[in-house]
């Protein structure tokens, strides 16, 4: 009897050891859990986890805590917008946002990105970049503006890596002649006086993925049968080409004919461009230019874009006109007349050249 009492203790004691021992697990997986959680916690609020490329972000008014914690998710500057409500909350930030451009560096932390949205901004320079513009010349306007030198933005713009944008990878920017031409938006910014080029060029970047590189132009290019770069490209053409909206559409559809039918485009921007000239009429000699970008010598697309689009040229080619045009020419007003057939073309070309100069002017 005392031997089946002390048998069942045994087991009894071997069952609370395996209990203990199993408690002991849990704690540690437990504990282990908690502070790994802490530590991918405190990597996100320091800033260790987040991306090294500098960001503009915008503050729109009205905008609350919530929106913003979203959008800082979203464009990966922060980990947890959950975090950073709750940071925000501690720090007295609701409300205080500070609603326009703001510069956050690469790697800030939750409160040095809440530090500079709710300082008021101090840029001063107003600067205006009309659509159509070239690289070069936005230079120029920089220079003059006195935000920086025409010089140090042109060499960021041709020999700096952008690669960390999702919309310029695979595009070897520094083949181009201007290396970014196409890809800095042309709007309105502010910006300090000596600003560094790479922090303009990053505004701009930053301003064509807000508007350019969403995800509604890409599903359409994607339907359209074109990259975003091509999308870009032609863009640029039909900016180059036509004043109006409506032109701007009806060469975009020319252009399509064209490519459709396998016929080289014959774009005399693109020769203008490769010359880096503006010429009132195009000789035979000029078409013959060698470069990637001359449409006369090359098939296909220029090798890039040949100024930087606004929306309204970027739509055009998205709602490109469907049409029978195969050929267009310019009058001196900037009007375009559009031909089916090559007599027509040429007949046309007889009439509104016929009083016309030639002229040549730099664009550099």
């Amino acid at each position: 009897m005392d031997r089946q009492k002390k048998g069942r203790a045994g087991a009894g004691g071997v069952r609370g050891n395996k209990k203990r021992k199993m408690a002991k697990y849990l704690l540690t997986a437990l504990i282990l859990i908690i502070a790994f959680i802490l530590i991918r916690v405190i990597a996100d609020v320091s800033g260790a986890s987040a991306g090294s490329r500098d960001t503009v972000f915008t503050v729109d008014r009205g905008d609350g805590t919530a929106v913003i914690a979203d959008r800082l998710e979203e464009n990966g500057l922060i980990g947890s917008s959950f975090l950073f409500r709750v940071v925000s909350r501690l720090e007295d930030a609701d409300g205080e946002w500070d609603y326009g451009k703001h510069n956050i560096p690469g790697g800030s932390s939750y409160k040095e990105i809440i530090d500079e949205l709710t300082s008021p901004q101090t840029a001063s320079i107003k600067v205006t970049i009309p659509e159509g513009k070239q690289v070069s010349q936005m230079g120029t306007i920089l220079e003059e503006k006195g935000i920086c030198k025409k010089k140090a933005f042109m060499k960021a713009c041709t020999e700096g890596d952008y690669s960390d944008w999702k919309f310029l990878k695979g595009i070897r920017t520094k083949e181009r002649i201007n290396g970014l031409e196409g890809y800095l938006f042309p709007d309105t910014y502010y910006f300090d006086e000596n600003t560094e080029p790479e922090q303009v060029i990053a505004a701009m970047l930053a301003r064509f993925e807000e508007k350019v590189y969403t995800e509604k132009i890409r599903k359409k290019a994607d339907k359209m049968g074109f990259s975003l770069d091509e999308i870009v490209i032609l863009a640029s053409m039909a900016e180059s080409e036509a004043v109006t909206e409506a032109d701007r559409r009806t060469v975009t559809g020319v252009f399509r004919n064209r490519l459709e039918r396998g016929d080289r485009l014959q774009s005399c921007v693109t020769v203008e461009y490769a010359k880096r000239m503006k010429k009132t009429i195009i000789s035979l000699a000029d078409t013959q230019y060698d470069s990637p970008y001359n449409t006369y010598m090359y098939p296909g697309l220029p090798l890039g874009p040949i100024c930087c689009p606004g929306m309204v040229s970027i739509n055009a080619v998205l709602y490109d006109e469907d049409n029978d045009y195969y050929y267009f020419q310019s009058d001196q007003k900037g009007r375009l007349h559009f031909a089916e057939s090559y007599q027509e073309h040429r007949a046309i070309q007889k009439e509104v050249q016929k009083d016309w100069e030639v002229t040549v002017t730099s664009v550099d």
